[in-house]
C-alpha cells in the first residue's frame, strides 16, 4: 500500500507557511483557521504553565507577524527590546528632565521609525513638485501594522511616565503584550494598562466569554466577508475608479456603499481579533459602538475606532492643553489632534484633509453647542430632531470618506460634479435590477447596522445556553455558508496599509 505522505508536497507546504509578499496572513483566510486549530491545542495543553505558555503564545504571534510583514518583525523585537529597557530605566529615574529625554528617547525610535516606513515617500514627492531635479527615492516597504505596534509601545513608555504603570521586569512579557497576534497589525489599540494585568494571571474562559468570542469572530467574518468585500469588488471599487462613467446617483450610491464597506471591514477585524482574544481568555476594551447611529459628530468619534481617538485624546490632545487652555487654543488642539489622526492613516495629503474635514465639523459643533446648548426635551418632535441630526452627522462622515478612499482629488471632484450636475434619479430602478445582490447587501448591512443592541446581546446568550457540540455545528455551518458566498480571492483588510 502506497505511503500516503508521498502524496505530500514539502515544498508546497513551505512556500505555504513561509512569508509571501502581498499575501499577508489574515483572520478570513483558510490558512489562519488551520493554524488556529492546532495553536488553540497546544495552548490548552499549556494551560497550567504559564512560562511556557507565554513563550508558546509569542513564538506564535513573531510568526504571525513574520507572515505579514517577513523581516520587518526585525522592527517589532527592535520597538519591544527598546521600550522595554526604556521602562525599567524610567521606573528607577526620579530626576524630572532626565525623565523626560528617556520618553523623548522612546518617541524618537517609534516615531523615526514609522516616519521612515510611512511619509519617507510623501516627503520626497512633496519636495519633486517644487524642485527641477526630481531626488530619485529607493523602495521603501511599508510593515503592516507599525502604525499600531508604535502606538502601543510609546504609551507603554507615557503610562510609567505619568506613573500610572509599573516597568515590567519581564522582557518576555513586555514581548508577549506588544506581538499578541490578535491586534497586532490592525487593532484595538490595546494599550499595557489593558494587557499587562491579564498576561499576569492564568487565563479563564468563562462560559459567556467563549460565546461571546464566538459570536464576535463570526459576525466580524460576516460583515468583511459577505458584505465589505461583496460590495466593494462589484460596486463601490467601480464608481471610485471612474465616476465620471456614472450618474450622480450611482455616485452616491457608491458613497453610500463604501461608507458601509469600510464600517465592516475595520469593525469586522475588531469582532475577531476580541473574539480570538476571548476564546484565549483575554478581554480588550471595544473599538466600535454603532458609529452611524452618532447624532453629532463628536459622539461619532466616541464610537468610531475608539481605541484610537481615545489614544490621541490622551497622548496628544491633552498633551498640548486640551481644554484646560483659552477657548481658541482648545480648538486649536482640537483641529490639530484630527489632523494628525488622519496623517496617521496614510502617506497622502487627502488622509489630511480627511483629518482636517474631522476636525473643521468638531469644531463647528463644539462652537454650535456653545451658542446653542442642548435642552433636555422628550416627544415626538425630540425624537424627530434626533433622527434628523442622526441622518446630518450620517452624511457629514460620508462626505469625509470620499477624502479618505479617493485617489485624487480629481476623483473628489468628478464625483461631486456628477451628483450636482448629473443626478438623474430615473436610473434607480436599473441600478435595482442592474445589481441586485449589491442592493441588498447594502440594505442588510445598514439593517443589521440599526438595530437595537440588544438584539446582539440576546443572540449571544441564547448561543452561551446551546450545548458545546451545538455550538461547533453552527460554527462549521456558518463557515460553509460563508465559503459559498465570499470572493474567489482573500480580500485585504483596509487598515492593514495603518
Amino acid at each position: 500500500m502506497k505511503n500516503i505522505f508521498d502524496n505530500i508536497d514539502l515544498n508546497k507546504i513551505g512556500e505555504l507557511l513561509s512569508y509571501s509578499p502581498g499575501h499577508p496572513l489574515m483572520f478570513n483566510s483558510g490558512l489562519f483557521l488551520f493554524l488556529f486549530l492546532a495553536f488553540i491545542i497546544i495552548y490548552r495543553m499549556l494551560y497550567r504553565h504559564n512560562v511556557g505558555r507565554m513563550i508558546f503564545v509569542t513564538l506564535f504571534s513573531l510568526y504571525f507577524y513574520y507572515k505579514s510583514s517577513g523581516i520587518y518583525v526585525l522592527c517589532l523585537l527592535l520597538v519591544a527590546t527598546s521600550d522595554y529597557l526604556i521602562g525599567r530605566i524610567l521606573g528607577k529615574t526620579h530626576n524630572t528632565t532626565a525623565r523626560r529625554w528617556y520618553v523623548a528617547t522612546s518617541a524618537i525610535i517609534n516615531m523615526g521609525m514609522l516616519c521612515y516606513f510611512k511619509y519617507t515617500s510623501l516627503i520626497v514627492d512633496t519636495i519633486n513638485t517644487f524642485i527641477s531635479r526630481p531626488i530619485e527615492l529607493w523602495d521603501i516597504a511599508l510593515p503592516i501594522g507599525i502604525s499600531f505596534f508604535t502606538f502601543r509601545s510609546l504609551s507603554y513608555i507615557i503610562d510609567i511616565y505619568r506613573g500610572k504603570i509599573e516597568p515590567t521586569t519581564n522582557l518576555l512579557e513586555y514581548l508577549f503584550f506588544l506581538s499578541f497576534f490578535p491586534p497586532l497589525v490592525a487593532g484595538p489599540v490595546v494599550r499595557a494598562t489593558e494587557l499587562l494585568p491579564q498576561i499576569r494571571r492564568r487565563p479563564e474562559v468563562s462560559s459567556e466569554m467563549f460565546a461571546e468570542g464566538l459570536f464576535l469572530i463570526m459576525t466580524g467574518v460576516f460583515k468583511k466577508v459577505v458584505i465589505s468585500d461583496y460590495i466593494s469588488i462589484n460596486f463601490v471599487d467601480r464608481i471610485f475608479d471612474a465616476p465620471a462613467l456614472y450618474t450622480g446617483l450611482e455616485n452616491l450610491l457608491g458613497i453610500y456603499g463604501y461608507t458601509l464597506q469600510i464600517y465592516c471591514d475595520f469593525s469586522g477585524y475588531s469582532d475577531m481579533a476580541i473574539g480570538i482574544a476571548l476564546l484565549l481568555g483575554f478581554r480588550f476594551p471595544i473599538n466600535f459602538d454603532s458609529p452611524y447611529k452618532s447624532s453629532s459628530i463628536t459622539e461619532f468619534w466616541r464610537r468610531w475606532h475608539i481605541t484610537l481617538s481615545s489614544w490621541l485624546r490622551d497622548y496628544l490632545y491633552i498633551s498640548m492643553g486640551g481644554n484646560r487652555v483659552p477657548l481658541w487654543r482648545n480648538y486649536f488642539n482640537l483641529f490639530i489632534t484630527m489632523v494628525i489622526g488622519g496623517l496617521w492613516h496614510g502617506a497622502s495629503w487627502l488622509f489630511v484633509l480627511w483629518g482636517a474635514w474631522h476636525g473643521l465639523m468638531l469644531v463647528l459643533h463644539k462652537i454650535y453647542r456653545k451658542l446653542i446648548p442642548t435642552q433636555e426635551s422628550g416627544g415626538i418632535k425630540a425624537h424627530l430632531l434626533h433622527v434628523a441630526n442622526v441622518i446630518f452627522t450620517f452624511h457629514i462622515v460620508a462626505i469625509g470618506w470620499v477624502f479618505f478612499r479617493a485617489d485624487s482629488l480629481g476623483v473628489v471632484g468628478e464625483m461631486a460634479t456628477q451628483i450636482f450636475t448629473q443626478f438623474h434619479p430615473e436610473v434607480l430602478t436599473q441600478f435595482i435590477t442592474g445589481y441586485p445582490y449589491v442592493t441588498v447587501a447594502i440594505i442588510v448591512g445598514y439593517l443589521l447596522h440599526y438595530t437595537p443592541h440588544q438584539w446582539s446581546l440576546a443572540m449571544q446568550r441564547a448561543l452561551q445556553k446551546t450545548p458545546l457540540i451545538a455550538k461547533a455545528l453552527i460554527f462549521a455551518l456558518f463557515i460553509y455558508l460563508v465559503l459559498q458566498v465570499r470572493s474567489s480571492q482573500v480580500v485585504p483588510f483596509i487598515y492593514l496599509q495603518f
